[in-house]
This record gives structure tokens, sequence and C-alpha cells, in this order.
């Protein structure tokens, strides 16, 4: 076992605070990684406090992860020591269900293995996350990290590059189609960016006119104010791919309603409830679709951080130190962060 440094939560209550914990010895297929960098997704805020019930305590956190090879185990074939690497938000799957052996491994029937607050298949024991100062991770589960990337602005691809590429990608949003990306955050400013790169007219949807002059700076094309009920209707019935990044409970009506005839509005960001009902007739009359998307696959994975080397796309973020971690929640509650908090874990191996 290798005894490892991080921050954990206790109970649903407590702030992120110092653990020492135990990490499995390297395998024959795993990797060993010094954790380098590792984004704060709202996701970790949400487990922490047990909003979506079924956390379990102590918790380290974290699904954002880039680092170093410090090890790598007999069998594997594609990381040497040195090499940047990363983990997103799995480090398992049951690697024989229809979705697993498609490289779905998000869509697995017995369930992922979450990177925390998850349980390892083999000896059920509990599995700790990114904010700490080092990870094993069986091969399959880990992707390269391209040379030409900035490591810190990478760390946030793990989980929001590959949540909003993924969609993009399988409905094959493209040049010539007008693309749509709801909700300026996290999520939002990467949709906003892979879909330009993809060659798409991109309108930022927002609710705030606030946002513009940002939206524009990512690489929108033009900025929609949904509060707008005449420039709603001037967008009526034109948009073929709609991205819905936002995270909590909403109305869906009036942005189903963009949609031409047999678009599409995916929805990544809400896990809850959505109200008010959704009109029947408003899905109908336009033979439109309201469907969800997770994060990808390890394969999918990959060909997102080679896609982002290509074009230079990297997340915008704000690196804080992992004793300022309860700050970034509290600012995180207040969407005070544009667009990423990353932990750089030099912070952490200086005070142990």
């Amino acid at each position: 076992m290798i005894q490892t440094h991080g921050y954990a939560v206790q109970n649903a209550s407590s702030p992120l605070a110092p653990f020492v914990f135990s990490r499995r010895a390297p395998g024959p297929h795993d990797v060993h990684i010094e954790i380098l960098y590792c984004g704060i997704c709202h996701t970790d805020l949400h487990q922490c406090r047990n909003d979506w019930a079924g956390s379990t305590y102590p918790m380290v956190p974290g699904h954002e992860i880039i680092g170093r090879v410090k090890a790598a185990g007999a069998h594997v074939t594609r990381f040497k020591v040195g090499d940047f690497a990363g983990v997103g938000c799995m480090v398992d799957s049951c690697r024989q269900c229809a979705s697993c052996r498609a490289d779905l491994e998000q869509y697995c029937e017995k369930g992922p293995v979450w990177t925390y607050n998850s349980k390892e298949y083999q000896n059920q024991q509990p599995t700790y996350g990114g904010y700490s100062e080092q990870i094993v991770v069986e091969e399959r589960f880990v992707v390269k990290v391209p040379s030409a990337l900035d490591l810190k602005a990478t760390a946030p691809l793990l989980c929001a590059g590959i949540t909003t590429y993924s969609p993009l990608r399988h409905w094959k949003v493209g040049q010539g189609q007008k693309v749509g990306v709801i909700g300026l955050g996290g999520l939002g400013h990467m949709g906003i960016k892979f879909a330009k790169a993809m060659g798409a007219q991109v309108v930022m949807i927002t609710t705030s006119p606030d946002k513009a002059k940002d939206a524009l700076r990512l690489g929108a094309d033009q900025v929609l104010i949904s509060r707008d009920p005449t420039a709603m209707a001037r967008h009526g019935n034109s948009f073929h791919f709609l991205l819905n990044t936002i995270p909590n409970a909403h109305d869906l009506n009036p942005y189903v309603n963009l949609l031409k005839l047999d678009g599409t509005m995916v929805l990544v960001g809400a896990l809850t409830a959505l109200t008010p009902p959704l009109m029947g007739a408003s899905v109908i009359h336009g033979r439109r679709s309201v469907a969800g998307s997770a994060i990808g696959g390890m394969a999918e994975t990959q060909a997102m951080l080679d896609f982002c080397a290509q074009h230079k796309i990297v997340s915008d973020v704000e690196v804080i130190a992992i004793q300022d971690v309860n700050k970034a929640f509290d600012r995180l509650l207040k969407n005070d962060v544009r667009y990423r908090f990353v932990i750089d874990m030099a912070s952490l191996r200086t005070k142990n």
C-alpha cells in the first residue's frame, strides 16, 4: 500500500481538510501517477455536500486529474516514466457488457467505477480522487496528454471538456449548422470552443447580458438573451442543435421552440427534476428531440485531447493552492469563477 496525502471531507457539512490514506500498490497493468493539477468540478461540491444522496465519507473528491507517470506496470504499453497522463471521471468498468465492448465505458451496464465516492470491483475498497498527491489507475482508464497542451488548463478537459465534446461529436455538429450553447459556465465555455472548432455557427444563449462580451471572446458568433421574448421569437425554428449546460431545474419549453425540424437539444448539466413539464406539442410538431449525454468513453476522451491539441483548445482556469480549496467551493456556489478552478498540487507537497 502507498501512503498518500490529500484533502477530504468527513461528512456533508465539514470543510475539506488534510487527510492521509492508502492507495493500492501498482499492479502489472497499472499506471502510478504523481498528480500535478486537479480541476474542481461542480460535481465535487454536490458530492461533498451529499446533494444527490449516496455520498460516503471520508471523501477525497476530484476527477479532472493531470499528472506525471511515476511508474508503469510490466504489462503497460502506452505509458512510460515521465509521460504526462490524465485521469477523468472513471477508473474502471465491467469490461464485458455491450457498452464496454463498444468503448462506451461511461454507460457500463454494471456501472462504472467512479474516480471517487465509488468502490473498486475486485476488493470493494473505496476510491479516492484527485485532491491528493498521487493515484494508481489501470492503463485502460488513463489518457495520454499531448505535449502541446498547457497542463493546468488541460485538467478540466477530463470532465467539462469530454462532457461537451461527446454530444457534439455524436450528433455530428459541423459546418452549415446553427448551434446554440445554453448557459455560460464551466461546461458552456467549452461547448462554445468545441462547436466553433467543428465549424458550426455558434450562438451563446444566456439569461445574462453581462456575459455577452466574454461569449464573443470565447468564439461565439452571436449572443441570444433568453429573457428577451422578441429575440427568442426571432431565433425560433432555426437551430440544428442545442447543447444545454444549465446545471439545475429549469423550463425547457422556450429552448425546444428554438429548434428546427428534426433538431435536437441535449442535456448535459441538469441531473435533477426539470420543471415545468415539457409541452408535448412543441416536440411533436417539429419532430424535435430532447436527449441526454454523459461523459465520453476512454477512446473518445483520448480523441478529445488530441482534437484540443490540434485546435489549441484548453479551459479558461484560475489556479489555486490546495489550502484555498474551501474558499474556492464558496466562490463556486456564487458562480464566481471564469471558468474553472484548478488546484496546483505542488502546494500540497510543500506542506507535507
